[in-house]
């Protein structure tokens, strides 16, 4: 019996772990960081409260695993957009590409990406910052991008940082019944092309 219960014991709790990491998402989507208890994540987790404390030791850790896995799940499907093998060379094609997965990974009605993009704690600072730090990391991957685009260069920030905060803001608009992830983002990145279009090398 003892050789069949050791194997079992690590899934059960990474189970148990990503249940508490799925409810605290739900929770922090629908009424923030500051409204939401333990308590509230362990009753969803279906566990006690003191239980919790075994995978997370405060609701700021749980917050920051929330914010990880949500930052990787937006950093794994704009990676994949990137990698396709015949995604154009075009830099404005391929900033198109990761706005769009960017654009799917909000709108597609999950919560972690939603609690990603939620104004953060302002009663942590040192939580706040490695909230910042690691939305930062993600966000040179459009750095990146825009880094690429045949633009002056005091315009390549604004273009980023422009694309980024209509992406972000679009949860408050946007509509099934509406224009598609990709076909917003393709707006997007036409309007902001429209200035420097007759410069354009590409």
């Amino acid at each position: 019996m003892d050789g069949q219960a050791a194997p079992l014991h690590k899934p059960r709790s990474n189970n148990r772990r990503q249940a508490i990491l799925d409810a605290a998402a739900y929770r922090f989507r629908r009424q923030g960081y500051a409204a939401t208890t333990m308590r509230d994540i362990a009753t969803d987790a279906g566990m006690l409260a003191g239980s919790m404390y075994y995978h997370f030791a405060a609701k700021s850790a749980l917050l920051l695993a929330v914010h990880q896995e949500g930052v990787r799940r937006i950093a794994d499907a704009v990676d994949a957009a990137l990698a396709v093998k015949s995604l154009s060379a075009d830099p404005w094609v391929r900033l198109e590409a990761a706005l769009a997965a960017h654009l799917e990974s909000l709108l597609d009605g999950g919560d972690y990406a939603q609690v990603v993009i939620r104004d953060l704690p302002a009663d942590e600072p040192d939580l706040k910052q490695q909230l910042i730090q690691l939305r930062d990391d993600y966000e040179d991957r459009f750095r990146t991008l825009t880094d690429a685009l045949p633009v002056p260069a005091a315009d390549k920030t604004g273009l980023r940082l422009l694309l980024l905060g209509a992406a972000n803001w679009s949860k408050t608009w946007f509509r099934t019944d509406g224009m598609a992830p990709a076909q917003i983002a393709a707006k997007f990145v036409r309007l902001v092309r429209a200035p420097h279009h007759k410069g354009d090398s590409a």
